[in-house]
């Protein structure tokens, strides 16, 4: 295998990277040669399982630092900035900062209480969405962005179809897509890059949570024109593709990642 990133000092900084599309592109990348630091929550039943997973990606030959923290409260971002600093050593640069935080609420406009709230949306716009603009910042300010750096984050079809029990995430998704072209354009002056992967149905944790989601499966496979779902390996793929240096031209634009399942 050609590892692409082997002896270049470049990290990727993972946000959600303990399950999921996460943590398959954190090991794809691992995989090539780049260094990962990983940002999860998660609970501490969960944690053994996970340590197990991150043996995974140190067994690939890179440096890898996890921190058990959420990224999305403001205190515990400037705190892991300091954090951040010292993992890179003195030459390490983020080369990729991928967004992969899952933190909506997926509630009903209508019927039993819990309905959706106005502060529903709040918090999983912010979480979903405004969080890649504030880790972007951080970073930036932080000075520890490689001089060709990439931003990427997973939107989904939720961007233009409505899905009961989506709303929020729906609108939080099209904001990330939005603070993505803002982003793209703002940044590129300082060498930064920014995409949106649109990952196709794929069976995670996070999608799971969905209600319905096995109708959103079985609906997916038939219109696929592969006739099977979307894989964290292919998003994955994705992810490592766009972080490379011939992919350095591609920037501001939403990119389906789902093998023609948007086609019909």
């Amino acid at each position: 295998m050609v590892k692409d990133f082997e002896n270049k000092d470049y990290w990727a900084l993972i946000l959600g990277g303990s399950s999921g599309l996460g943590f398959a592109s954190a090991k794809k990348l691992a995989a090539h040669g780049m260094n990962v630091i990983i940002i999860h929550r998660d609970r501490k039943d969960d944690l053994p399982e996970i340590r197990e997973s991150f043996e995974e990606i140190q067994k690939l030959g890179v440096q890898i630092h996890t921190f058990n923290v959420d990224a999305t409260r403001k205190e515990k971002r400037e705190e892991m900035a300091l954090e951040i600093r010292n993992s890179l050593g003195e030459k390490g640069k983020i080369r990729t900062l991928l967004h992969s935080i899952s933190k909506g609420n997926l509630k009903s406009m209508l019927g039993e209480e819990p309905t959706l709230k106005n502060d529903d949306f709040q918090q999983t716009i912010d979480a979903m969405a405004i969080s890649l603009y504030d880790w972007t910042k951080l970073i930036y300010n932080t000075g520890v962005f490689a001089k060709d750096a990439r931003i990427l984050s997973f939107t989904s079809e939720g961007n233009s179809k409505a899905w009961k029990d989506y709303a929020a995430v729906s609108a939080a998704k099209v904001a990330l897509e939005a603070i993505t072209r803002s982003i793209a354009l703002e940044f590129a002056p300082k060498g930064i890059r920014a995409n949106c992967i649109q990952a196709g149905v794929t069976v995670t944790r996070s999608f799971q949570m969905i209600p319905g989601y096995e109708t959103l499966r079985v609906h997916a496979v038939k219109r696929n024109p592969f006739k099977r779902l979307t894989t964290p390996a292919d998003v994955a793929n994705a992810v490592y593709l766009l972080s490379k240096d011939e992919a350095s031209w591609i920037t501001g634009t939403i990119i389906p990642v789902n093998g023609g399942e948007h086609l019909k």
